[in-house]
């Protein structure tokens, strides 16, 4: 699998990372929320007296709804699940090494994706 590591983040780059995370972290956290409480919502929005046919229509709509901000949250919920598995790493030390090449991966990357796990070049090996 992995080769043996030989080079790691240092302390101080980890703890701008641990940083970003946590932010990202919150932030994920908020949405998951306005997800969590847009299919918990019971949804009546006051058409009570409209038509039967209306009325078919929006419920219709509301599950679909519904539906999507369900799969929204659980999208949400991976991946503050993946985001709390970077800060295991980092605790580790591990962390922004490939656990395909082994190698450091890049940290434009790491900022824009910090719970990646691999390098571009252990993905593009995926394809």
């Amino acid at each position: 699998m992995s080769a043996e590591v030989k080079e790691r983040y240092n302390d101080a780059d980890l703890a701008e990372f641990k940083a970003l995370i946590l932010k990202k972290i919150e932030k994920a956290q908020e949405q998951l929320k306005i997800y969590e409480n847009a299919y918990k919502n019971d949804g009546n929005n006051g058409t009570d007296d409209t038509s039967p046919t209306f009325k078919a229509f929006e419920e219709g709509s509301e599950t679909m709804s519904k539906e999507a901000n369900s799969q929204l949250a659980i999208r949400q919920e991976k991946f503050i699940r993946d985001l709390k598995n970077a800060l295991l790493r980092i605790e580790n030390k591990t962390y922004g090494i490939c656990r395909v090449t082994g190698k450091l991966i890049g940290k434009e990357r790491l900022k824009l994706v910090p719970h990646a796990t691999l390098s571009i070049e252990a993905k593009n090996m995926q394809r």
